[in-house]
């Protein structure tokens, strides 16, 4: 998966440039998640902050609320949460549509036309959604802590002054540069897998319904499993570098 990972983004510089069909990925991975992602943030910004509002009612710690679903959402929720909706919508469509192609023949159709099938179908959409993810997380993080305001200062009636200076001692540019990196290799993940999946498929119309499933299952887990370690592995560099 690898080498069929890395052979097609090669191409993707070689010539004939395929931009045009980036641009289409990116529309159809980018600009049509918004809408479902602004929902899920903003439910998910509410819901958050309320579980830890009460929480931190307990220990009479209130005025942390911000901060704590700020750091929350930048560095683990906003990440993760775009990338197993982007993986179950855009994903599961990709390894539709190309297990479709594969078993209709249209991919042997283009590979005796001389067009090359990895550089034409397969390169633009992992680079769309690597380009794609951190922008679409960027509007999860945005619409959840508006969410989180909404709730902080209009329903539980917390000082908004308070609310807004705390987040903005408490986090910084490297923690959301931190989600949006992650965000960047998940759109690698689900676009790999979900791709891979999809070229591969045999066995007619059950087949690509098993390609489909297979694609998102795969690509929802590795997101889980590699932000653990991707984590980790942020956590190694900041010590190494002396970062606090």
């Amino acid at each position: 998966m690898i080498l069929f990972m890395t052979s097609s983004l090669r191409l993707l510089f070689s010539p004939p440039n395929r931009w045009q069909e980036i641009l289409k990925h990116m529309e159809f991975i980018g600009n049509k998640s918004v809408a479902i992602i602004s929902l899920t943030s903003l439910f998910t910004g509410l819901a958050l902050s309320l579980q830890i509002y009460l929480g931190f009612k307990i220990i009479n710690a209130v005025n942390l609320v911000g901060p704590t679903v700020a750091l929350g959402v930048t560095r683990e929720l906003g990440p993760v949460l775009t990338g197993l909706i982007v993986a179950a919508r855009a994903g599961g469509a990709m390894a539709a549509r190309l297990g479709t192609m594969r078993v209709n023949e249209q991919i042997d159709a283009l590979d005796v036309m001389g067009v090359n099938t990895r550089q034409y179908l397969i390169a633009p959409r992992i680079f769309a959604a690597i380009i794609c993810m951190p922008l679409l997380t960027a509007v999860f993080d945005f619409v959840a802590m508006v969410g989180s305001y909404i709730l902080v200062v209009f329903i539980v009636d917390l000082d908004k002054a308070i609310f807004l200076e705390k987040i903005r001692q408490t986090v910084e540019v490297k923690h959301i540069m931190e989600g949006l990196f992650k965000s960047a290799i998940f759109g690698l993940i689900f676009g790999l897998v979900c791709t891979y999946r999809g070229f591969y498929t045999t066995g007619g119309a059950k087949g690509v319904g098993e390609a489909t499933n297979q694609g998102v299952v795969t690509s929802m887990v590795m997101v889980i499993v590699i932000d653990y370690i991707v984590t980790n592995l942020i956590r190694i560099f900041y010590l190494t570098m002396g970062i606090q």
